[in-house]
């Protein structure tokens, strides 16, 4: 009987490279006697329950995925750095955003109602999740394809997020539940025209841009504050797909936009991403004709014009998608000096709801792993113990204040990312500005953005999108839309009905249920 030698197991590189010389190994480090064949009773006898290499196996087979997101399931990304080529330290003292800083970063892109399985083309919003390894810590900017959201409550999230899964009889998904949900928070008008536009179905992850979407606040090295927003222009060019072509690309390649950039990145075309701001004074807030606050709103470039900060370059893919991507937990609670939140009540829940998912999505020390671990030259935090704790700071006291020299922060008074409130205690909607309503800025999408082309797509889509949806919501849809603008309302109630009283061709109307579900209903 013979045996093959022990050979030091197989270890990773500083790149992730894995050393495949030599034999594999068992999960303690022992070499491993095969990886092809049982321990049995003779060839055709009972396997046992000692051959612990099998039974390691597959124990860990049974466990080797993590619950997928709720939201932003299905996605990929990639590392690349951001450069600052602008100097913009009159308005924040951020490390990361001082002229001729380089900072490693991690970028993810998402759809957000898809499943793990989902086609990367169905029309939905798209995720821009971005990690920037700074000198002073992990920040991380968490934010979509446009500059807006459908909500400006985080209590109507999981309500939003359940209207676009599946119905809890049969399993289905169902164009009705969505509308029904946009049509009774109007607030979702302006989001929604944009996801019934051209830039719902961006081409690539490459041919979109990316937006922080919430209100930050920036605090230079001088105290002063500052309102700002995020806006990554893609350098590659803003393209997108029509109806017809993501429908087909969903059943020939449901990992297109995964695959695309990978490829591309493989091939040595980096995506670049030209980050510019709006800064927005810190008084103006209290007087501007629109809520600054509202994820629903945009601030107008002419009333804050855009600023360059610097350029985003994706040019590194993972060499292990589960360790590097899959277990990446992007959290906007993630901030640096110079950099804070603001009353956006969306952000603010946010900040609780994304590290809170990722302990239950990956263990309470989901921050001790490389992907999501900060790049600063100490760490001295006092989180302590859980499962899969790795680090600890050994013998050094676990409270404090402490008598044996372990350093604790104790800042009191005002803290200089705040801003002041004072007010009853209340559950109400944000106070109204000057011209705050939930169908004026769809409305200017419409009439002044789009163009003509893009109107007749628009027409198009929503009327596909309508597909099924039954009464009382299919009045509620066809009124939403004549709100938002009265001529674009009139035109997709008449293809609506005209698509009810077409002939039909039974083999048609299955290829156009098919279509009208993969455009509209992960929306």
């Amino acid at each position: 009987m013979s045996s093959t030698p022990s050979t030091p197991a197989p270890r990773s590189d500083a790149n992730g490279t894995l050393d495949v010389s030599g034999q594999s190994t068992q999960v303690n480090g022992a070499p491993a006697v095969s990886d092809r064949n049982s321990l049995s009773v003779g060839s055709n006898g009972p396997l046992l329950l000692h051959d612990t290499h099998l039974v390691d196996t597959l124990a860990h087979f049974n466990r080797e995925n993590i619950p997928e997101r709720k939201p932003h399931a299905k996605g990929s990304g990639a590392f690349g750095h951001f450069e600052t080529t602008a100097d913009v330290s009159q308005y924040t003292k951020a490390a990361l955003f001082q002229q001729g800083t380089t900072t490693r970063m991690l970028a993810r892109f998402s759809t957000v109602a898809g499943e793990l399985g989902s086609p990367d083309t169905w029309r939905d919003v798209r995720g821009f999740a971005l990690r920037f390894y700074t000198s002073e810590g992990n920040f991380d900017l968490v934010g979509n394809n446009t500059p807006i959201f459908f909500l400006r409550d985080p209590l109507k999230f999981p309500h939003f997020i359940r209207s676009q899964k599946r119905l809890p009889d049969s399993g289905l998904r169902d164009n009705t539940m969505q509308w029904d949900f946009w049509t009774n928070n109007p607030e979702s008008a302006h989001q929604v025209t944009y996801l019934m536009g051209d830039r719902g179905l961006p081409r690539s992850w490459r041919h979109m841009n990316g937006y922080g979407s919430h209100t930050y606040m920036w605090v230079n090295a001088s105290g002063e504050k500052f309102w700002v927003k995020y806006h990554f222009h893609t350098q590659q060019g803003v393209e997108g797909l029509t109806n017809d072509a993501a429908g087909r690309l969903a059943g020939e390649d449901a990992e297109f936009h995964r695959r695309d950039l990978f490829d591309a990145i493989a091939r040595g075309e980096h995506p670049q991403w030209k980050l510019s701001v709006q800064v927005m004074p810190y008084e103006d807030a209290k007087t501007y004709r629109f809520n600054p606050f509202d994820l629903t709103k945009t601030w107008s470039h002419e009333d804050y014009p855009l600023i360059e900060v610097g350029t985003m370059t994706l040019d590194e893919n993972p060499v292990n998608f589960f360790a590097q991507i899959d277990q990446a937990a992007f959290a906007p609670s993630n901030t640096v000096p110079g950099i804070g939140f603001s009353p956006d009540k969306m952000l603010l829940g946010r900040v609780f709801a994304y590290a809170d998912a990722h302990r239950a999505r990956i263990g309470p020390n989901f921050h001790q792993l490389p992907v999501n671990r900060p790049a600063v030259a100490a760490e001295n935090h006092f989180s302590f113990d859980g499962p899969m704790r790795y680090e600890h700071s050994g013998a050094a006291p676990v409270y404090q204040p402490n008598s044996f020299g372990r350093p604790h922060a104790d800042t009191q008074g005002p803290v200089d990312d705040g801003w002041e409130a004072d007010g009853e205690i209340v559950r109400s909607a944000y106070e109204l500005h000057a011209e705050d309503d939930d169908f004026g800025q769809a409305g200017t999408l419409v009439r002044e953005v789009f163009d003509d082309a893009q109107r007749d797509r628009l027409v198009e889509t929503v009327v596909g999108a309508l597909a099924g949806v039954q009464e009382p919501v299919l009045g509620q849809a066809l009124q939403y839309w004549k709100n938002i603008d009265a001529e674009i309302g009139q035109r997709i109630a008449a293809g609506k009905q005209a698509a009810d009283e077409a002939p039909s061709d039974p083999g048609e109307i299955l290829r156009g249920q098919e279509t009208h579900a993969r455009a509209g209903a992960d929306a």
